[in-house]
């Protein structure tokens, strides 16, 4: 991308004045970077009160928490805005809205979500938002269905998998998810004292088949147009709202994949509550995170089975009893995909503040075996766990 350059502050404002669409573009005078992921530039432009008005994302040619010695393609950048605007138009209320893209720079401009908060944050600090599960399985139900063969005609569909094609940002999924906590890997980062949970992974071999079988389905179920990274770090509520951002891991993949990931994010902060919490209020918590996985996955697969009865267009998919088996093999998926997340954010390489920052040593390492434990139980057992009753049992089991 020969016109490709990194942004400073002053061409993120100057950009935002340009793209932003705002009446008074003079008035956009400051930008702060803010970008605490682990691949892009994130600049917030201010206007002259001081006020954030504008979001601008540069996606850097290189995995940001390692550095240029991990290349990455900026191709990156069109997916995710090409997904988040897929997604926001099914489900506006519920997803970012993209203003502007710039293929060359890989630069979007965005919304700015300055009067939300990133659930993880206000999950770890024991913050209830009642609404979040509701609509985050709301906005998993009408992007998972409005881009899955049961609403796109076949031709259509096809189409859009070879448009959403993501190859370099799978493979960083696979690798992650699928292969590094499960082999002895320079990526892996884990405490020394945990070293025989972690050998214990590798030398399971009932473990590592139903690993094999999860990355197999990742490879091939070219269900709907997943997210790729649902967690709530890329989730922003207040009061009532919630929004979905960073979608740059966006492809064609199986369901269960999003949901997954959504359901391991609460269960990690379920086994970092302790670590964050007093006793009464840790348990308090755990139960509030239960609650909210039932609450995520019936809404998910009520507004699913409701649309897919609306307006399934194949008369095959349309026949009678066929969603209702669909959404078993997608929560079979789920707990499968749940299960490696809770291991992979617990040994790999990308960790989460639920268990990373609790101060507390022995706490901390306390809340990694118990993550790596469940994970590694849900993802052996999972097609045994017929409901989410089945699930909340077994979490309850294993704490």
């Amino acid at each position: 991308m020969s016109q490709y350059r990194t942004f400073t502050a002053g061409d993120a404002v100057a950009y935002a004045q340009q793209f932003g669409g705002l009446e008074n573009p003079s008035a956009l005078v400051g930008a702060q970077e803010v970008g605490d992921g682990n691949l892009n530039l994130v600049f917030k432009i201010f206007d002259t009160e001081g006020v954030s008005r504008i979001i601008v994302k540069q996606a850097l040619p290189y995995v940001r928490c390692v550095g240029e010695s991990w290349p990455l393609t900026l191709d990156r950048a069109r997916l995710e805005a090409q997904t988040l605007k897929a997604h926001y138009q099914h489900c506006p209320q519920h997803t970012v809205n993209i203003l502007h893209f710039d293929p060359e720079l890989a630069v979007m401009v965005m919304e700015d979500l300055s009067d939300h908060r990133i659930w993880r944050g206000e999950l770890i600090k024991g913050v209830s938002y009642p609404q979040a599960p509701f609509q985050l399985g709301e906005y998993l139900a009408q992007t998972l269905f409005h881009t899955s063969d049961f609403f796109l005609h076949p031709h259509q569909k096809k189409a859009q998998v070879a448009q959403f094609i993501n190859p370099e940002m799978c493979e960083i999924t696979e690798d992650l998810f699928f292969n590094d906590p499960y082999q002895i890997h320079e990526r892996n980062s884990y405490p020394p004292e945990l070293e025989p949970e972690v050998a214990a992974l590798r030398d399971d071999p009932q473990l590592n088949v139903a690993i094999a079988a999860l990355k197999h389905r990742f490879f091939s179920h070219a269900e709907a147009l997943l997210h790729g990274d649902i967690h709530s770090g890329s989730i922003f509520v207040a009061e009532g709202r919630l929004k979905a951002i960073d979608a740059e891991f966006g492809f064609f993949g199986p369901v269960g994949f999003d949901v997954g990931t959504a359901i391991g994010n609460l269960l990690l902060n379920f086994c970092g509550a302790p670590g964050h919490l007093g006793i009464r209020d840790a348990a308090a918590a755990r139960e509030q995170r239960l609650s909210d996985i039932r609450d995520l996955w019936n809404t998910f697969a009520e507004r699913f089975q409701a649309l897919a009865v609306e307006k399934t267009r194949d008369d095959a998919l349309a026949y009678p009893g066929y969603v209702s088996q669909f959404l078993q093999k997608v929560w079979h998926d789920a707990i499968g995909f749940c299960g490696s997340e809770l291991i992979r954010r617990s040994v790999g390489l990308s960790h989460v503040a639920d268990l990373d920052t609790i101060a507390d040593e022995e706490m901390r390492h306390a809340c990694l075996r118990h993550a790596i434990s469940l994970g590694k139980a849900l993802i052996v057992i999972g097609e045994r766990i017929e409901n989410v009753e089945e699930l909340i049992a077994r979490v309850r089991q294993y704490s």
